[in-house]
């Protein structure tokens, strides 16, 4: 019999074995986990929805979160020392970092610095409210160095939204990947944030997906969040490509 419902899915089945490469899981040295205790509690969270491996990217920004690779290693190694002696808590991590595209980046750049996510892939963000004067200048450093980018987020960029996309097209042809964050899909940022975040998938312009976790409500939220069959198919081969790029 034919239904005007389409079924609903569970996020959540869609993430077992997933490899989340985007969250700031590391203790104390950005707005995620606060201390060892927290990130503990967030990777059993992890666990439940069947994500065991994890690729830390917490913030490189400036005067805000000035991380440095000695910093990163410093919380992964405090946060690794805890985990080893946890026997029902099986998670593998790795550590990048997410970095704002603002002034100091460059020097980061040319010193060859950058943490990434594999090989040559490093994730950056911008100001949600505008982009930095020199982002030419900065994308085409990376590329340069041999690096490339990948977006954090494209979605949550308001000043992209418009013409139809063409921002985001122009992007793309300057080399950019981009990274979605899976609580856009559920509305965690609002509507306009989610309706950009399924025209990005269904025009294929997402490389891969995110989780962004900052706290245990994030997880909580896609535990038990839901969506449509039709939408579920445009994102499984997002899924699919960030679990074969990114596998360890």
């Amino acid at each position: 019999m034919f239904s005007f419902f389409q079924k609903k899915i569970f996020l959540k089945d869609y993430l077992d074995g997933f490899i989340d490469i985007h969250n700031h899981v590391l203790p104390g040295i950005d707005d995620g986990a606060s201390d060892v205790d927290t990130s503990i509690s967030l990777l059993y969270d992890y666990q439940k929805l069947g994500i065991r491996k994890i690729i830390a990217t917490p913030h490189v920004m400036n005067d805000y979160y000035a991380n440095t690779p000695k910093s990163i290693r410093r919380a992964y190694d405090l946060l690794m020392t805890k985990l080893n002696t946890l026997d029902d808590l099986n998670i593998e991590i790795k550590t990048a970092a997410e970095y704002m595209m603002d002034q100091d980046f460059m020097a980061l750049i040319e010193k060859k610095e950058l943490l990434c996510l594999k090989e040559d892939m490093v994730l950056v963000e911008m100001s949600y409210f505008q982009p930095p004067i020199n982002l030419n200048e900065i994308l085409f450093q990376l590329q340069t160095q041999q690096y490339k980018p990948i977006l954090a987020h494209p979605e949550r960029y308001a000043f992209l939204h418009s013409n139809s996309l063409r921002n985001y097209k122009e992007l793309k042809d300057r080399g950019c990947l981009f990274q979605l964050n899976a609580l856009s899909l559920v509305g965690h940022y609002g509507k306009n944030m989610k309706d950009i975040a399924y025209r990005l998938l269904e025009e294929k312009m997402i490389d891969f997906i995110g989780t962004d976790t900052h706290q245990a409500r994030h997880l909580e939220k896609l535990s038990t969040a839901s969506i449509s069959s039709k939408k579920a198919e445009i994102l499984r081969p997002i899924i699919d490509n960030t679990k074969k790029t990114f596998v360890f």
